[in-house]
């Protein structure tokens, strides 16, 4: 080899080695840098946790001052902390139906010995004038039921209003979609223009409850009846569940496809009501106002006090209209 060659090759091996370096530097810094970015996500990830859970126990504790307003703003911070943190949204709601649930204005607070008239059992709470819930009340009455994790529709979390008491309570156009109101008391309540597409109201006591114009798409009125051959009076002494829409203003409801196996509506307006593919069988409708009412595929079977000839003579009804007994 030649004192140039060994020149060029000592050059080469320089420049190979430079290049190795340089390499490994890049390397270096690329690796240097993202364990500095991962480091700071997890830095920060914990800190953001820090922040909803401060955020979070600060709210709660809010719901149990003796001050209505500090109460509503506790509330309308866990609805901007369920939007910024998607799996607490099942935790936040289930503290906001607990929330209504004990404030009802019918469960006794710290220092009362009685109960509101409206909510004592007979006449009394028929003759009570209608009350709007404190604006807590209502705001968490309101937001529980929109939480589901990542807006997908949950059909076993929704908002549990169950055994609340709200007779003779203001509730016009409240929203309740999706709530569960499994033997709530809404006795004379007001629900004109109320949103209860999908709620769940078996047990639930309506009786003389304003419902014009109220949206009961696809809600569960009455768990579905499986006993044949009982008449209404004879279901609930065999301890199947039943809805009383006892004297119950329907005018204009939209009832499609509702569920009121077995419920009393006796008395109950139903003018110009929607119940298409409704399931009325065993229903009791003595003295009901059908006039208008839109019965195309509902199901009639079995009902109580009212004929067919009746329902034919004011209703609107199709060759999908089922009449006549129940089967077996």
């Amino acid at each position: 080899m030649t004192a140039a060659e060994r020149v060029e090759a000592v050059n080469s091996a320089r420049h190979t080695l430079v290049q190795a370096v340089t390499g490994l530097v890049v390397i270096g810094g690329v690796v240097f840098t993202a364990l500095g970015l991962w480091y700071t996500a997890q830095t920060l990830n914990t800190t953001q946790e820090g922040q909803i859970t401060d955020r979070y126990t600060k709210a709660v504790g809010q719901l149990g001052s003796t001050k209505s307003d500090v109460r509503l703003g506790g509330i309308y911070a866990l609805q901007r902390l369920a939007a910024d943190s998607t799996r607490d949204r099942d935790t936040i709601r289930n503290v906001l139906s607990a929330f209504v649930r004990n404030h009802d204005g019918c469960t006794l607070q710290p220092g009362e010995k009685t109960p509101p008239k409206r909510c004592s059992d007979g006449n009394g709470r028929m003759s009570a004038p209608l009350v709007r819930p404190p604006a807590d009340v209502v705001a968490a009455l309101t937001i529980a039921p929109t939480l589901t994790a990542n807006n997908s529709v949950d059909l076993t979390g929704h908002a549990d209003f169950s055994h609340s008491r709200f007779p003779r309570a203001d509730l016009t156009g409240a929203d309740l979609t999706n709530a569960n109101l499994n033997f709530a008391n809404l006795t004379g309540a007001n629900l004109t223009g109320a949103n209860l597409t999908g709620a769940n109201l078996t047990g639930a006591d309506l009786s003389r409850a304003r419902l014009a114009g109220a949206n009961l798409n696809d809600s569960l009125i009455v768990t579905d009846v499986t006993v044949e051959g009982r008449i209404v009076a004879e279901l609930s002494a065999a301890g199947v569940t039943v809805t009383r829409l006892t004297v119950a203003d329907l005018t204009e409801a939209h009832l499609t496809r509702a569920k009121l196996t077995g419920a009393f509506l006796t008395g109950a307006n139903l003018t110009d009501a929607n119940l298409t593919d409704a399931d009325l069988s065993r229903a009791d409708l003595t003295e009901a106002n059908l006039k208008g009412a839109t019965l195309y595929s509902a199901d009639l079977r079995g009902v109580r006090g009212i004929t067919e000839q009746q329902v034919r003579a004011v209703a609107k009804v199709d060759s999908n209209t089922k009449f006549g007994p129940m089967p077996g």
